[in-house]
Order: C-alpha cells, then sequence, then structure tokens
C-alpha cells in the first residue's frame, strides 16, 4: 500500500478547489479581455497544483 500525506484530506480538498478555480478562469478567458491578467492566475494556480501532486504517489489525481 502506498502512504499518503499525513494531511491527506486537506491536501485534496485544496487540489480540487484549485482545480475548479482553473476551470472557471479558462471559462471567463474565452469572455474577457484581461487573457495575459487570466493566464498569469491560471499558471499560478497549475504551479501549485503540481506541489500538491508532488505529495501524493505518481497518478493519484488521474481520473
Amino acid at each position: 500500500m502506498v502512504e499518503l500525506p499525513k494531511q491527506f484530506a486537506e491536501y485534496s480538498l485544496m487540489y480540487k478547489t484549485i482545480l475548479s478555480q482553473i476551470k472557471k478562469l479558462e471559462k471567463s478567458k474565452t469572455e474577457t479581455e484581461n487573457k495575459k491578467d487570466i493566464q498569469l492566475k491560471i499558471d499560478n494556480y497549475e504551479i501549485e497544483l503540481n506541489k500538491i501532486k508532488e505529495k501524493f504517489p505518481e497518478n493519484f489525481f488521474d481520473e
């Protein structure tokens, strides 16, 4: 069995929340003119997602 991080529930919730935010921003990016600002936010969220993914076993969040 693979070992999960100590704060598994918190990290899992953060991952889902950040992923949801990215999807909302992607959708709004097509509707607004602030594409550079939105893309910067998306990039920052993706960095955080990668940090969370590194704490979990490989392919843990893959569907």
